[in-house]
Formats: structure tokens, C-alpha cells, sequence
């Protein structure tokens, strides 16, 4: 008998590598080369595993551009004080999608609104 969790039909083990790229992401914000580490490892893995799995990886590569978008324009825009705020948001936004994804990767649940700019 196994000791790991079915959730749903859904075994949680399946989400692993999407698991670690959240990861990736977290320590990203000390360390910056595990950010491209955790898009290129996404990129890689986007069409392999379940469909629950997947949307996660997707989320995770719009996640990485979207959020490079936002950064750059964080940086163009510091002289004109508007810019601290707008990485600090980035920054907040950030971590609430990586932290949503890591809680329902935990659940074996697909990430319910992979195509938004927010949360």
C-alpha cells in the first residue's frame, strides 16, 4: 500500500516538478538565476503530465513574463517615483501567485484562471 495521498482521483506526486518550480521562483527573489532555471524547466515539462499539471505550468511561464514585464517597467519608471511602487506591487503579486500556485499544486488541483494578469 502506498502512503502517499490520493486527492480527487489525482495523485499530488504528479505535481512535483511544478512544485519545485514554484520553488524556484520563491528563491528567485534572493537568488535571480533560479527565476530563468524555473521558466526553462516549465518550458521543458509544458506538455508532459495530467491536465491539472499543465495549466500549472503555463501559469508558471506567463507568471515569469508577465512579472518580467511588469519589473521593467518598475525600473524605466523609477525616476519618476512611480516606479518604486510599481516593483513593490510586482513584488506582492508575485509571491501571492507563486504562493496560490503552490496551494493548489499541494491539492492536485489545476490552477483555476491560468490566462489572468492578477492573481
Amino acid at each position: 500500500m502506498s502512503d502517499r495521498a490520493i486527492v480527487g482521483g489525482r495523485d499530488p506526486a504528479q505535481g512535483r516538478t511544478a512544485t519545485i518550480i514554484y520553488i524556484l521562483y520563491l528563491v528567485g527573489l534572493v537568488v535571480q538565476v533560479t527565476h530563468l532555471i524555473g521558466v526553462i524547466v516549465a518550458y521543458v515539462y509544458r506538455n508532459d503530465g495530467p491536465d491539472w499539471v499543465r495549466t500549472h505550468y503555463r501559469f508558471q511561464i506567463r507568471t515569469f513574463w508577465i512579472g518580467l514585464l511588469y519589473a521593467v517597467t518598475g525600473f524605466v519608471t523609477l525616476h519618476l517615483l512611480i516606479g518604486g511602487l510599481i516593483l513593490f506591487l510586482t513584488l506582492v503579486w508575485f509571491i501571492v501567485r507563486c504562493v496560490k500556485g503552490l496551494r493548489f499544486v499541494g491539492r492536485a488541483e489545476a490552477y483555476d484562471n491560468v490566462t489572468s494578469w492578477l492573481w
